[in-house]
């Protein structure tokens, strides 16, 4: 075996290799000069080849916007001073020492903030040619650009570039060991195996860094991960939905019926604790959209209880006191209902303020079960005059068409704000689909 070394040569007898292992001092002449970039001529550059394996992506933290990661660091370059023929040593071809003893290129990550905290007594492994393998693990918390806009549906794009910390592109240059398919396909492999985030894609570029005058050579590799989103569909969609459609389910409770109300506001408040506890489970910086789709629900919820109250208070005002109604209501009521209405009932006289002959309305309870059973009209009045008794059937028979009318109008409202209710959710649903889908 042999090493040289610019204007020396240093000549060591095999000897040294047996099948037991390497005797040391055979490499102290190697050992002595780790100081020293190992080249014999200084202005060749010494070539790096960088790959890496992404085992693990450990956290993303939105708030910091920060990626920590786990990574396999692999450096292969080449040590002139270092070489044997393995027929003359016993079929040595390789062997591991210990990383202090040799040179080491002072690779670090652009984007990590934490400081190296990679194990010091780590082993590296020599060929017969010189050449050197050392894997470095390195937990890497980098700064990351994130767009949490999309969760829990989100792609974020990371960086981690690779760069000398001392030598320039005079004394240092990049390459690959490997190609980025294959760290692609082997880091998918093993980050697919766990973990909230799967790794979608890698790419790869080759730019120069310039500091003043001096010039850096770097590799930066462009990293695509996304989110799995089963736990927060599960556990924040899903439930969301649910009460959004139970409340809209809550309108086919009759508009009469005392029940709407409290039930919509239980609904209110049931949706407002789901939302404080699964509020640990949002991101806390930004706002994603699936926060604006939970204050879309919950405004839609506020709406139909507003829309609850003003249809149970239409129905107050039409079986306790009916105002006057206007022709052109009047007439515009009469309009939608006539195709479904039946015959006429016993025919009045026309009436100015009351308009057409009341007719029997489909779908409505009857007015004694709306106002209250109403006195029937006595034989014979106060003064024993039959016109008298005739006069108070009219006017109750009048009021007892207007309530008709409002009750009608009411659960015509009713029906109508329904089915706007109905189309602002599905719009609102369609809209955040869409978004995410993009």
């Amino acid at each position: 075996m042999s090493t040289t070394g610019r204007g020396s040569t240093f000549t060591i007898n095999c000897s040294g290799f047996d099948h037991y292992g390497v005797d040391p001092s055979i490499l102290n002449p190697v050992f002595e000069r780790k100081a020293f970039r190992p080249v014999t001529d200084i202005s060749v550059p010494t070539r790096v080849n960088i790959s890496f394996t992404m085992s693990a992506i450990l956290d993303v933290d939105e708030q910091l916007q920060l990626l920590s990661s786990f990574l396999w660091l692999e450096m292969v370059w080449d040590n002139p001073f270092i070489s044997w023929n393995p027929a003359e040593c016993k079929g040595i071809v390789k062997f591991s020492i210990a990383a202090r003893n040799l040179w080491l290129p002072d690779i670090f990550i652009v984007e990590s903030i934490d400081v190296d905290k990679t194990p010091k007594d780590l082993i590296l492994y020599v060929s017969n040619e010189g050449r050197i393998k050392f894997n470095k693990p390195m937990k890497v918390s980098s700064v990351c650009n994130l767009d949490i806009f999309y969760f829990p549906f989100d792609q974020q794009n990371c960086t981690l570039t690779f760069r000398s910390f001392l030598y320039t592109v005079e004394y240092m240059v990049f390459g690959m060991e490997k190609e980025v398919w294959e760290i692609t396909d082997v880091s998918r492999e093993i980050v697919q195996a766990y973990g909230e985030w799967e790794l979608l894609s890698m790419k790869k570029a080759t730019p120069k860094m310039s500091v003043g005058t001096n010039l850096y050579d770097q590799i930066a590799f462009y990293v695509t991960i996304r989110r799995r989103p089963s736990l927060y569909i599960i556990n924040l969609l899903v439930p969301s939905s649910f009460l959004v459609a139970i409340d809209a389910l809550s309108f086919y409770l009759p508009a009469e019926s005392e029940n709407r109300a409290p039930f919509k506001i239980t609904l209110l408040l049931g949706y407002n604790v789901f939302l404080l506890v699964m509020n640990d489970l949002l991101p806390t910086n930004g706002t994603p959209l699936i926060s604006v789709y939970f204050a879309v629900c919950l405004s839609l919820m506020v709406i139909s209880l507003l829309e609850t109250v003003f249809i149970t208070y239409l129905l107050h005002l039409a079986t306790t006191q009916p105002p006057p109604m206007p022709r052109w209501l009047q007439a515009l009521l009469l309009h939608y209902i006539r195709p479904r209405r039946c015959c006429p009932t016993v025919p009045q006289r026309e009436n100015k303020d009351m308009g057409p002959a009341p007719t029997h309305l489909p779908d409505l309870k009857e007015p004694a079960e709306l106002v209250g059973t109403v006195s029937g009209p006595r034989e014979v009045g106060s003064n024993g005059c039959p016109e008298s008794t005739g006069s108070q059937r009219e006017r109750e028979a009048q009021k007892q068409y207007l309530v008709e009318l409002w009750v009608q109008f009411t659960l015509m409202m009713d029906t109508l704000l329904f089915r706007l209710y109905l189309l602002l959710l599905i719009s609102s649903v369609i809209t955040v689909i869409v978004l995410w889908n993009t």
